[in-house]
């Protein structure tokens, strides 16, 4: 189980699709309890691009990795 997620990244749909389509993001995770309306543009991307994808439980959880006090339907880390 990974506590925390290290290095830069970006948490939310908007900012996870904005760095998937800059070619920024090493690694993408999506909780798995995520409306799929909500992460469909994320999901597509993710896709078109080979990235590398994390399936986390639930929101809370995802939240928590990355920091927040709040669920986090997406998140990724960003390369170097």
């Amino acid at each position: 189980m990974i506590c925390r997620l290290e290095g830069n990244k970006v948490v939310g749909v908007k900012q996870t699709v904005k760095a998937i389509k800059n070619n920024a993001a090493k690694t993408v995770y999506i909780a798995k309890d995520a409306d799929d309306k909500l992460i469909q543009s994320v999901k597509v991307l993710v896709d078109e691009n080979s990235q590398s994808v994390l399936y986390i439980d639930t929101m809370k959880e995802l939240g928590k990795l990355c920091g927040i006090d709040v669920g986090a339907a997406t998140a990724a880390v960003l390369n170097d």
